[in-house]
């Protein structure tokens, strides 16, 4: 008889999947952002609350959250919507790991159980935790939802994780909020909505290019230290046996 743990897993499992059919059903996950972002306007000052909120459903069901951080940044500009996407991408994160660490444990592992990307990553987690933790969130090496759930296997203290992931994802949040900020501006500037004339227009293309820069150099950096914390022989064996 199916015990209590694995009937509440099995219920999860369920609930997420629905979840996911829901929005697949709907319509294109483009035009179910469209709808949000134009209800999340007209909450005003709330808004800020439901994009936060948004990032939990979009970690649990693997959804991307990009065009919620970039949504945010031309609504609400780039210092409000840094703050509620970096809040609300943090719970986000951490939520999945809970469920990966209880609930989903079992689902998740015969997911990645024969990755050798991962055991490389839990052996590097298993010393530098809260390091390896951030130098993920910095890099584009491993995708952002899948470790979420995965963390959630090794033994990272869930306090070392969510400081860390916050910090990491930091520079990332940054940059797609700015974009929407920008975008936003731009449009106001051109349709004469605000005043300013060249300068201001270069002055956002400037503050633009910065801002990629940053973070194109961080990313690099923190792939290049990645690459020194995972154990060489994993690294070299996955790169055997992707063809590199």
């Amino acid at each position: 008889m199916m015990n209590r743990g694995t009937l509440i897993r099995c219920v999860v499992v369920l609930l997420l999947v629905a979840g996911a059919v829901a929005v697949v059903s709907s319509g294109s996950v483009t035009e179910q952002l469209q709808r949000f972002l134009g209800w999340v306007e007209s909450l005003g000052t709330w808004g800020l609350v439901a994009i936060a909120a948004a990032y939990t459903p979009q970690c649990l069901l693997f959804l991307p959250g990009s065009p919620i951080s970039l949504g945010a940044g031309f609504l609400f500009g780039v210092v409000r919507g840094v703050i509620a996407v970096s809040i609300g991408s943090t719970i986000g994160a951490s939520a999945a790991f809970l469920a990966g660490r209880t609930l989903l444990r079992s689902w998740i592992e015969s997911r990645i159980a024969g990755s050798d990307r991962f055991r490389a990553l839990d052996a590097a987690v298993g010393e530098h935790g809260f390091k390896i933790v951030l130098l993920t969130r910095l890099s584009p090496v491993f995708p952002f939802n899948v470790l979420n759930y995965a963390f959630g296997l090794t033994k990272v203290r869930f306090r070392d994780y969510v400081l860390a992931s916050w910090i990491g994802m930091f520079p990332g949040t940054v940059l797609y909020v700015y974009l929407g900020s920008a975008v936003k501006n731009l449009a106001d500037l051109f349709a004469g909505k605000v005043e300013g004339g060249t300068g201001q227009k270069v002055l956002f293309f400037v503050g633009l290019a910065a801002t990629l820069a940053v973070t194109v150099v961080v990313t690099r950096i923190a792939k290049q230290a990645l690459g020194s914390a995972i154990p060489q022989p994993a690294r070299e064996k996955e790169a055997v046996g992707s063809g590199q």
